[in-house]
């Protein structure tokens, strides 16, 4: 049968589309992973060796020749230190002095760290003991302790000077026991503990030789509610 030729015509249509026209991809193939270069992993494990070893050189050397760490023990320096506090010593003057061949001075009122074989209770198999001090005479001092006072006798001072009336640290100082009265020789210091009433230092044992200085004080790490720069 024919169409109706009187009937309008009529546009084909499609159905509509419920998306976007695509097209279908085939499946992406796994990339190929690059092979562990054996070169790589060497350098690796090499790398962690040399920080191995590296560690504990680097962690001696500072310890012997730029700072390290003390504990005191008893009461030789009370008020201004006390038994167990923590502290840091330089000992970079030292070592630079030790490596130049001059000679190391540290100056009047610091804290020393220093070694003696003057005294044998406590000391190591050496015959050794390490002791905390303060500097009071320098070398070409006439130290004169009387009458329970220190007096330092120089060039600068020929009519002598009480060291612990002029600073900081003397405040907690109220007699020096003892009677001395000696010259500090070229390269050696006098030292004297703060607390004078029982500290055993150059009244007893001597100067003290700069060679046998370790370092002097420069911060008191604990506890934590004295931490102090020196």
């Amino acid at each position: 049968m024919e169409p109706d030729k009187n009937l309008p015509n009529t546009p084909q249509t499609s159905s509509p589309s419920t998306g976007s026209d695509h097209i279908a991809l085939s499946p992406k193939l796994p990339e190929k992973q690059p092979k562990a270069d054996p070169k790589e992993g060497l350098k690796s494990v090499l790398s962690t060796l040399a920080i191995l070893i590296a560690a504990p050189i680097v962690a001696f050397f500072l310890t012997a020749f730029v700072f390290q760490s003390y504990e005191v023990d008893g009461p030789s320096m009370e008020t201004t230190l006390s038994n167990h506090d923590r502290l840091l010593v330089l000992k970079l003057p030292k070592t630079f002095a030790r490596v130049l061949h001059r000679d190391y001075t540290p100056n009047r009122g610091d804290v020393i760290i220093f070694s003696t074989s003057a005294i044998h209770d406590g000391a190591d198999d050496t015959g050794r003991k390490q002791l905390i001090k303060r500097v009071i005479g320098l070398p070409g001092d006439r130290v004169v302790i009387k009458d329970g006072s220190i007096m330092v006798y120089n060039k600068q001072y020929p009519e002598g000077f009480n060291p612990d009336k002029v600073s900081d640290y003397g405040k907690v100082i109220t007699v020096t026991n003892g009677n001395v009265d000696i010259t500090v020789g070229e390269n050696e210091v006098f030292v004297c503990g703060d607390n004078r009433t029982n500290s055993l230092d150059s009244r007893v044992i001597g100067t003290v030789p700069d060679e046998d200085i370790i370092g002097k004080l420069i911060f008191r790490i604990y506890p934590l509610n004295k931490a102090q720069i020196f």
